[in-house]
């Protein structure tokens, strides 16, 4: 490949060690002839990350240019759990496992540009996904003059073959985990969830293969009793388990395992890309799918009637705006004070139940925040706490309307 005519001196690049990113920084030093920085992030993939570095280092990178950083606790605590506050969904399933992953890392690789002195950054997605929209919103929003090498929109590398055929020809380190001949999944995990995309999962009419999964056991195959957990929430956020207060990353690992175990948090969906295509995956979410149902079950005790629809009104959108890219746009902004506004008092207690596949919510309270009232809603005798007589006027009132459309089609159908 000729080299780009590039005033590019030197790019960080969002690396992982695997194959496409590997190909990428051995393309960045011929194509742009430039310095190479690596980042890693550790979101909680269950990977070890350490052979990242030393095949950085057998590419030729320098050991302080190679930044391995441990986001567990920032990931999950600024951007995870400030979704589920919202009770985020995507097209009505997807917990958005990825998208919530890529503004953290568009905004490190960033901060390593400007630590390093980079001219610009690089990353590995390719020109047909969502991630190249995230994460160069995510930079410009970020850094708006930062330069952004994207090299799947630029070079003829454009099957896992010629990748393979380019690295063997470098002498570029690869391992290939192919099952049963076939090409791997192009997966992605951190720890909201693992994804899976690629192979026979492109004919939509074809069942995911049961060996596919890593995360969770078939729920037919999960245990025959039930599990029983009591989750602590404190302004919105989990902050406990079983009585147990951890850090954010370690709670929602501790659902991720307790969850698989019970084959909780499957997901097979075709979902619209921002693109424009629609792209079928498939996700395992176990501790998300907990988190979401116990964050709705305290919510419906804590939250004003109106306060919780206008968030379920707002919540697509704002699903859209993560799935799309704009987690650093002043409308996400905007929309997050709003959001986090009504947790104030989202705090107590949710008892679920797990078993063989299914979240089920059987018990919730909150002691000082609970806006439900035994004495109005008991079926017995409420000594007067609710006049039912004051329910007659409040029907008439808005059945008023229809009534008067009812009697103007009636006065219509007379004059025919």
């Amino acid at each position: 490949m000729a080299k780009a005519t590039s005033r590019i001196k030197k790019v960080v690049l969002a690396y992982s060690g695997g194959l496409d990113t590997s190909v990428i920084l051995k393309w960045l030093q011929d194509t742009y002839g430039c310095e190479v920085v690596t980042f890693t992030a550790d979101l909680g993939q269950g990977e070890e990350l350490e052979p990242a570095r030393a095949k950085a280092e057998k590419l030729g990178i320098k050991p302080q240019n190679i930044f391995i950083e441990d986001l567990r606790e920032e990931f999950v605590r600024d951007f995870v759990f400030p979704m589920f506050r919202a009770n985020t969904l995507y097209e009505g399933e997807y917990l958005l496992g990825t998208s919530i992953a890529r503004p953290l890392i568009a905004k490190r690789l960033v901060e390593i540009a400007k630590k390093t002195g980079a001219d610009a950054i690089a990353h590995g997605a390719t020109g047909k996904g969502n991630d190249q929209v995230r994460f160069e919103l995510g930079a410009y929003a970020l850094m708006p003059n930062i330069k952004i090498i994207a090299p799947w929109r630029e070079w003829d590398l454009l099957s896992r073959e010629k990748l393979l055929a380019y690295a063997e020809k470098h002498g570029i380190p690869i391992e290939m985990k192919h099952k049963k001949g076939g090409s791997p999944y192009s997966m992605d995990a951190n720890l909201l969830h693992i994804s899976y995309e690629g192979r026979h999962l492109e004919d939509p009419a074809a069942e995911a293969e049961e060996s596919m999964w890593r995360w969770t056991v078939a729920p037919e195959k999960a245990p025959n009793r039930p599990a029983y957990l009591e989750l602590e929430f404190a302004q919105g956020d989990l902050v406990a388990i079983d009585g147990q207060k951890m850090k954010a990353h370690e709670l929602l690992a501790a659902l991720n395992q307790i969850g698989g175990k019970h084959g909780i948090g499957r997901l097979d969906l075709v979902e619209n890309r921002y693109v424009g295509m629609k792209s079928r995956g498939c996700y395992e979410t176990p501790g998300g799918t907990i988190l979401l149902k116990a964050h709705r079950a305290i919510e419906s005790i804590t939250l004003d009637r109106e306060v919780a629809h206008l968030k379920d009104d707002l919540m697509p959108r704002y699903a859209s705006l993560i799935y799309n890219g704009y987690w650093w746009s002043p409308e996400r902004k905007a929309l997050q004070v709003l959001i986090d506004h009504t947790q104030q008092h989202v705090n107590g207690w949710v008892r679920v139940k797990l078993y063989k596949g299914s979240v089920s919510v059987v018990a919730r309270d909150s002691k000082s925040d609970s806006l439900f009232d035994p004495a109005i809603a008991t079926f017995e005798d409420d000594a007067g706490a609710y006049d039912q007589k004051d329910a007659a006027g409040f029907i008439k009132l808005n059945a008023l309307r229809m009534r008067i459309a009812a009697k103007a089609r009636q006065k219509r159908s007379r004059k025919k």
